[in-house]
């Protein structure tokens, strides 16, 4: 299951889990669009092709909620 992570790991946006614009690698390192854009959607950390994040909505979302530690090291 994925860990829908809360924020985008070079620029803090939030990104909640109900929305869409959330792009992540096969490691589920986490970009906004404008991030994911600015890194040819390329993966800073392992390289990897960056790719849409499914939303997580309704009864899904409220049985597996999504996680709340934050990723930005500002």
């Amino acid at each position: 299951m994925l860990e829908m992570r809360p924020d985008c790991e070079r620029c803090g946006t939030d990104l909640p889990a109900d929305e869409p614009g959330a792009f992540i690698c096969s490691f589920e390192c986490s970009f906004c669009a404008p991030c994911a854009e600015a890194l040819d959607d390329r993966c800073p950390n392992c390289g990897g092709e960056l790719m849409d994040r499914p939303s997580r909505v309704g009864k899904a979302l409220a049985n597996n909620p999504a996680s709340t530690e934050r990723h930005f090291k500002g």
